[in-house]
C-alpha cells in the first residue's frame, strides 16, 4: 500500500521541476496549501507517481486530504486504474455500527423503530450484515428490485430465529413509516420513485443520494469519520482521513468475521455522521 501527500515545504527547484519524491511507502508531491494547480502540472505529476507506483505493482492508493482536493491529479490517476481509497467498502462494513450509533444519538425507542435496508446487489458481507440487524432489531423491512434473491435468506431468518423478515418492493407503502433507512446501493433516481417518511434518516452507503420531495426533512447521511487505536508511527495522520487509512488494512475477499474481530480488536468507534450541511 503506498501514501500520496503534498510536501510540507517544497522548495523552489522542486516545485518547478515538479521533482516527486519517495520516502518509505509515501509519494510526495511537490504541492503546498490549497490553491489548485494548472491541468499541466497535475498531469506531470500523476505520470511521475504512476511511474513509481509500477515499479511497486501497486493499484491501490491512499490519497491525503489536500491532495484530494486536486481533481485533476485524481482524475488522471483513474485514467491509469488506480484504486483510490475512499473509506465506501468500509462504511458498508460498519453499517451495523452505524445504524446503533443513530439510534443512540437520536434516543430512538429500539422497540417500535422500524428499519428499511435498501439493497439490489446482495454479497457475503452484505447478507451477514442483515442478518445481524435483522436479528437485533426485529421489525427490519428489506426493499429490493430481486425479491427472489432474499427467498432462501427469508426462509432461514423465520427457520432458525423465528424472525418475519418482510421483503418487497412496494413504492407506496414499503419506506413510508421507516425512521431509519439503510440504503447499500439504490441510486438517487431509483429511492425517488418511493414515498419515504418525511423525518427518516436514510444512511447511504455508496453514493451521496439527493432527496427530491419538498417535505423531507430529515438527515441525508453519506460520510462519515472515525478513530481507532492502533497507529503507524510513519504516516502523518494528519494529512489522511482516517476511514481512508483504515480501509487501506483490509485486502479484497477478506472473511467478514475476520474483519469484525480486527475492528474489535483496535477499538475502532463511529465518532460523527455527516449530511451535507450538518453532522450527527
Amino acid at each position: 500500500m503506498y501514501y500520496i501527500q503534498e510536501s510540507d515545504k517544497p522548495n523552489f527547484w522542486l516545485n518547478i521541476f515538479n521533482i516527486v519524491k519517495l520516502q518509505h511507502d509515501k509519494i510526495i508531491l511537490p504541492i503546498l496549501g490549497d490553491k489548485k494547480i494548472s491541468n499541466k502540472k497535475a498531469k506531470k505529476l500523476a505520470k511521475k507517481a504512476n511511474k513509481i507506483l509500477t515499479k511497486t505493482n501497486c493499484k491501490t492508493v491512499v490519497i491525503s486530504k489536500k491532495i484530494k482536493q486536486q481533481e485533476q491529479i485524481i482524475n488522471y490517476l483513474y485514467t491509469y486504474n488506480y484504486e483510490i481509497l475512499d473509506g465506501k467498502k468500509l462504511f458498508t462494513v460498519l453499517s451495523e455500527k452505524i445504524v446503533d450509533y443513530v439510534i443512540e444519538k437520536r434516543n430512538l425507542d429500539k422497540q417500535s423503530l422500524r428499519i428499511s435496508i435498501l439493497v439490489n446487489d446482495l454479497s457475503d458481507i452484505i447478507l451477514e450484515i442483515i442478518k445481524k440487524i435483522v436479528r437485533k432489531y426485529k421489525r427490519v423491512n428489506i426493499v429490493t428490485n430481486h425479491v427472489e434473491k432474499f427467498k432462501k435468506t427469508e426462509e432461514n431468518m423465520m427457520d432458525y430465529y423465528g424472525i418475519a423478515l418482510i421483503v418487497n418492493n412496494n413504492k407506496k407503502r414499503s419506506l413510508i413509516k421507516s425512521e431509519i433507512i439503510l440504503n447499500f446501493d439504490f441510486p438517487t433516481e431509483l429511492i425517488n420513485k418511493y414515498q419515504i417518511y418525511d423525518e427518516a434518516i436514510i444512511i447511504n452507503l455508496k453514493d451521496k443520494i439527493k432527496i427530491n420531495k419538498k417535505r423531507f426533512n430529515g438527515l441525508n447521511i453519506s460520510d462519515y469519520d472515525i478513530e481507532f487505536n492502533e497507529k503507524l508511527e510513519e504516516l502523518d495522520y494528519d494529512k489522511y482521513y482516517n476511514k481512508d487509512i483504515y480501509e487501506s488494512r483490509f485486502y479484497n475477499k477478506q472473511p467478514f468475521g475476520e474483519i469484525m474481530k480486527k475492528i474489535k480488536k483496535d477499538g475502532l468507534k463511529i465518532i460523527e455522521l455527516r449530511t451535507s450541511n450538518s453532522t450527527l
